[in-house]
């Protein structure tokens, strides 16, 4: 009581952070389960590029050997792994999305006044995103499986986890950061045009660089700095149990990056948000 009365506040302890987290991450994976429409088009959308796209491209766009691949391999299987990043973009966008919804509706508001500090609240709030992402990247994985895609060792399975945790944490991060710069809802369809797709297509996902670079230097170089590329690659790798150590090293970096970036953004006496009027109270 005299610490209350003194304008103090409780110490915030282990057990009360981690009760925090739990209930952000409750709270997306119920909006998850509710939203049974979102779990069906993030695997339809990889699914159509697998089936439809990779059968009509397969004869034109033989891949040769190149690491981590040991043999000639078919396109679909080349483009696995840009799929699952694909995957993991469009749900960190969409957590993004559902960021500048909370903050219409109030309800993020009502968060980002806890007791919690803003980055722990952030933090966890992508931790939940990231979660969700790689139940659907295992669910697209499944279903790549019974397609005869599958990692030469049953172990790709558990390697590639690494992976999609970090690559998630970049894509959820990089949204974090898109969200503070929408300030409606009906904003976010055209934002997102322009950071999807680019990203999508100007990296390795759909074709090897050295390809890139024998039909345009300049576009070589924009894949080579898009960070969806190292995210891509990673996972490529860590599919087939090896580590690409110059990705690993990139996406890190951008993760870092990213994240300040959101932090900074969500701040309520310097960040973007405060520049907008919007400030949610101190945290």
């Amino acid at each position: 009581m005299s610490a209350i009365a003194a304008g103090g506040r409780r110490p915030f302890g282990l057990r009360a952070y981690f009760i925090c987290m739990l209930g952000i991450v409750w709270r997306e994976s119920l909006r998850f389960l509710h939203q049974r429409e979102r779990f069906i088009s993030a695997l339809v959308r990889p699914l159509v590029w697998l089936f439809i796209f990779a059968a009509g491209f397969r004869q034109t766009l033989g891949v040769s050997i190149i690491p981590p691949y040991e043999t000639y391999v078919l396109y679909e299987v080349y483009i696995t792994p840009g799929l699952i990043a694909m995957i993991q973009l469009f749900n960190g966008m969409q957590s993004s999305l559902s960021m500048v919804y909370d903050r219409e509706m109030g309800s993020m508001r009502m968060l980002l006044v806890s007791p919690a500090p803003r980055w722990f609240l952030l933090v966890s709030k992508l931790i939940a995103g990231v979660a969700v992402s790689i139940l659907q990247v295992y669910a697209y994985l499944v279903i790549a499986y019974f397609w005869e895609i599958e990692p030469p060792s049953p172990w790709g399975y558990v390697t590639i986890l690494p992976a999609l945790v970090l690559s998630g944490l970049m894509m959820g991060a990089l949204g974090m950061v898109l969200s503070s710069l929408i300030k409606q809802l009906e904003n976010f369809a055209g934002v997102m045009n322009f950071v999807i797709f680019p990203m999508f297509f100007a990296s390795s996902a759909l074709y090897p660089l050295w390809r890139v670079q024998e039909g345009s230097p300049l576009l070589y170089y924009v894949c080579q700095a898009n960070p969806f590329t190292p995210a891509t690659e990673l996972i490529r790798f860590a599919l087939y149990g090896q580590v690409n150590w110059v990705s690993l090293a990139v996406v890190c970096a951008c993760t870092a990056v990213f994240m300040i970036g959101a932090i900074l953004a969500y701040d309520p006496s310097r960040g973007l948000l405060a520049r907008r009027g919007e400030r949610g109270g101190g945290a």
